[in-house]
């Protein structure tokens, strides 16, 4: 998977660095057919104490792409959190996969008992 990795009024150090490649890891486990991710991170000192570390995360998979955002006062916890939440929105897509192959299967299932009786 192809990473981008953009910062706005922060300094990229290599823990941040590392940390986020441990967490795309973890997604690409998930989702083997991601294509790429392009994270933003973002520090506004202008904002509450508790909001200044901005993460948002696009998710480039067949189909629409994945987004999460979210803002912490820790830059590390702005990360985990994203990439909790588009861990989330992979689980939902799969199901709804796996559901809609079950229900094409049951349907079909269905008309042929239909048809023998």
């Amino acid at each position: 998977m192809k990473l981008i990795l953009t910062t706005h009024n922060l300094t990229l150090t290599q823990a941040i660095e590392n940390h986020i490649l441990s967490r795309i890891d973890k997604l690409e486990h998930f989702d083997r057919f991601a294509i790429n991710a392009r994270v933003t991170l973002d520090h506004d000192s202008t904002k509450a104490v508790n909001r200044q570390f901005k993460c948002s995360m696009r998710l480039a998979v067949p189909g629409p792409d994945l987004f999460a955002e979210d803002s912490e006062g820790d830059m590390y916890a702005a990360i985990d959190l994203v990439t909790k939440k588009i861990e989330q929105q992979i689980r939902k897509r799969q199901s709804k996969h796996k559901a809609r192959k079950h229900t094409v299967a049951s349907r079909t299932k269905r008309s042929r008992q239909e048809a023998e009786i």
